[in-house]
C-alpha cells in the first residue's frame, strides 16, 4: 500500500485542497490482488487505490470514456507475420498506466483510507492525473500513450486504432496496445531495443522479455511455430464449476441439440451461474474456434436459461476437460515475407439455413486464413430470416467479404502486399454464381443493397468467390452440431494443435 501511495504522490496525481467549492466528491478504496505466473505460482501481492467511479456524474465529472483495445484478429495477424519472418516478440507492461493520463475535467476525490494527511484531515484530493476506477481513466491513458507514439514517429492504424506502426526506410516496428499490456515486434532488433529504452524514459515499465503470456493466453514455442493456449484459464474455469473430474466428451454439443429452443426444459431458479459460465466461455474464443458455435448458441438463452440449456453448457465444459491443452497453432513455415505475401488470403464461408427453431433464422460462419494460419473466425446468428439456402449463404459470403476487406486494409498498413486476389470458398453453387451472374438478380430483389457490394468486388477483380465441395467446407464446424467423426476431422484441419505436440 505504501509503495502504491508513494507512486501516486510522486506522479503528481493530486493536490490537497479545501472542500469549500466541491460539488461532488468521489470516494475511493483499496483493492488487493494476487498476481500469478503462467504456471499458476504466485508472482506478487498487489495493492491498488481505486476511485469509486459510480459516484461520478456524466457531463460533469466525465465526458468521453471509450478507449480502444487491440482486436484479436490484429494480434493473430501480427503474430503470424512475426513468426513467419523469425522476428522477436517483446512484451512490455506499463506500471500504473492509468496514472499517466492527464484529466481534462475537474474531479475531486476523498483522501485514501489509511493515508489521511494529519495536517489537513478535512481536505480533499483535486485530481490532475487519472486514477483507476474513474470512468475516463482508460481513455486518458490511451490519449497520453498515443500522443507519445505519434511524437516518436509512429503512425496510428486506421483499421485498428490500438495498432501503431513505425517505418524507417526498410525498418519496421509494430506496437500493439491492450490497455497497459504491450506487444512490440519488428524486423530490426536494435531498433526495438532503442525504442524500449526511449519508452522507459517516458513511462515506468516492466520489460517482460520474450512474449510468453498475454491477456491470459500462453504463447508456447513449438517446432512448427508458436501455440496460443488458454490451458490455465480452462483449468480455473473447470475448478470453479467443479467439473475438473468430469468424464470428457469428444464434441462440445450433441447432434440432437439442433432442436433446442427457448422453451426446452424448465427455467432455472437462479440463472446466475449459467450466465457467468457462458460469459467465461466467450473469452475462450481468443484461441478456441472449435467451441465458437456452441458458445454462440448457448449465449442466445442468457435471458431465460433452462435446465436443458445448462446441461448443454456442462457438456461444453466436459469437452474442454478432455482438451485443455489444445490451442491455435501459428506456423512459421507459412510464406508471409514482408512486402510480398506470396501465399493467399482466403476464407471459408458457410451458413446453416433456418437452423434456429425459435425464429427460423440462419447461422453464418467463416474462417479466414493468411497462408496456412487461421487468423479470424466467426459464428453468428443472422439478423433477418432468409427465404432460401442461397440467400443465407449469400449473406454469409457478404459478411466474410467485409471482413476480408478490413484485413486487406490492415495488411496494407502493415506494409505487406498481397500477390494474389483473396478468395472466399462457398459450398453453395447458387450463392457462388450470384456473385457474378446478373441473371440471378431477379431472385434476390428483396435482399438489402449493401449485400450486393459483394458482387461489385467480384466483378472488379478485387475478390474471388469459388465453389468448394461440402466435404471440404471447414466453416461447417461453426454452423451446427456435428457427428463425432465429422467434428474431429474438421477440428484437426482448421489449425488447432495440442501443447503436447511439437
Amino acid at each position: 500500500m505504501s509503495d502504491e501511495y508513494n507512486a501516486l504522490v510522486h506522479n503528481g496525481t493530486w493536490e490537497l485542497v479545501s472542500p469549500t467549492n466541491v460539488n461532488n466528491l468521489v470516494g475511493c478504496k483499496w483493492i488487493f490482488r494476487i498476481k500469478h505466473n503462467p504456471d499458476g505460482s504466485v508472482n506478487r501481492f498487489k495493492a491498488r487505490l481505486v476511485a469509486k467511479g459510480f459516484h461520478q456524474r456524466p457531463g460533469v465529472d466525465y465526458l468521453e470514456t471509450f478507449s480502444p483495445v487491440i482486436k484479436p484478429t490484429t494480434i493473430r495477424l501480427v503474430l503470424s507475420i512475426a513468426v513467419a519472418n523469425g522476428w522477436s516478440l517483446r512484451q512490455l507492461d506499463i506500471n500504473n498506466a492509468f496514472l499517466q493520463g492527464t484529466l481534462a475535467e475537474i474531479v475531486y476525490m476523498a483522501q485514501p483510507p489509511g493515508f489521511i494527511d494529519s495536517d489537513n484531515p478535512t481536505h480533499v484530493c483535486k485530481l490532475h492525473k487519472a486514477i483507476y476506477g474513474l470512468k475516463q481513466a482508460p481513455r486518458a491513458w490511451y490519449q497520453e500513450l498515443r500522443k507519445f507514439l505519434i511524437d516518436s514517429g509512429f503512425r496510428n492504424s486506421h483499421s485498428d486504432t490500438s495498432l501503431f506502426i513505425l517505418q524507417l526506410d526498410t525498418k519496421l516496428l509494430y506496437f500493439l496496445v491492450y490497455v497497459d499490456d504491450i506487444i512490440l515486434t519488428g524486423n530490426n532488433a536494435d531498433l526495438i531495443s532503442q525504442f524500449v529504452a526511449c519508452l522507459a524514459k517516458r513511462f515506468s515499465l516492466k520489460d517482460l522479455g520474450n512474449l510468453s503470456y498475454f491477456l491470459g493466453v500462453e504463447v508456447i514455442p513449438q517446432r512448427q511455430g508458436i501455440l496460443l493456449s488458454q490451458r490455465r484459464y480452462i483449468q480455473e474455469l473447470l475448478n470453479k464449476t467443479h467439473m475438473e473430474m468430469s468424464k470428457p466428451v469428444l464434441t462440445p454439443l450433441p447432434t440432437h441439440s439442433s432442436s433446442l429452443t427457448l422453451s426446452s426444459g424448465s427455467l432455472l431458479s437462479d440463472p446466475t451461474e449459467y450466465r457467468t459460465v457462458v460469459g467465461s466461455l466467450q473469452y475462450l474464443s481468443l484461441t478456441r474456434p472449435d467451441i465458437s458455435f456452441a458458445v454462440n448458441r448457448m449465449s442466445q438463452f442468457m435471458h431465460a436459461p433452462t435446465d436443458e440449456h445448462w446441461n448443454c453448457v456442462k457438456r461444453i465444459l466436459r469437452y474442454l476437460c478432455g482438451t485443455p491443452h489444445d490451442g491455435l497453432l501459428l506456423k512459421r513455415n507459412s510464406p508471409l515475407s514482408l512486402h510480398a505475401v506470396s501465399d493467399s488470403l482466403h476464407a471459408f464461408s458457410d451458413a446453416d439455413w433456418a437452423g434456429n427453431k425459435d425464429d427460423y433464422s440462419s447461422t453464418s460462419a467463416n474462417l479466414v486464413y493468411l497462408g496456412t494460419n487461421l487468423i479470424s473466425w466467426s459464428s453468428k446468428k443472422q439478423n433477418t430470416v432468409a427465404r432460401s439456402s442461397t440467400e443465407a449463404e449469400y449473406r454469409s459470403v457478404a459478411a466474410t467479404a467485409a471482413k476480408l476487406c478490413w484485413i486487406r486494409s490492415l495488411l496494407s498498413e502493415l506494409c505487406a502486399i498481397l500477390l494474389h486476389t483473396p478468395v472466399i470458398y462457398c459450398d453453395n453453387i447458387g450463392a457462388t454464381q450470384l456473385n457474378f451472374n446478373p441473371v440471378f438478380h431477379s431472385r434476390m430483389k428483396h435482399v438489402a443493397i449493401d449485400y450486393h457490394i459483394l458482387r461489385d468486388q467480384v466483378q472488379t477483380g478485387v475478390l474471388r468467390v469459388a465453389h468448394v465441395s461440402s466435404a471440404d467446407q471447414l466453416a461447417d464446424l461453426l454452423t451446427k452440431p456435428l457427428p463425432r467423426s465429422q467434428f474431429q476431422n474438421l477440428r484437426d484441419k482448421i489449425g488447432l494443435s495440442s501443447r503436447g505436440l511439437s
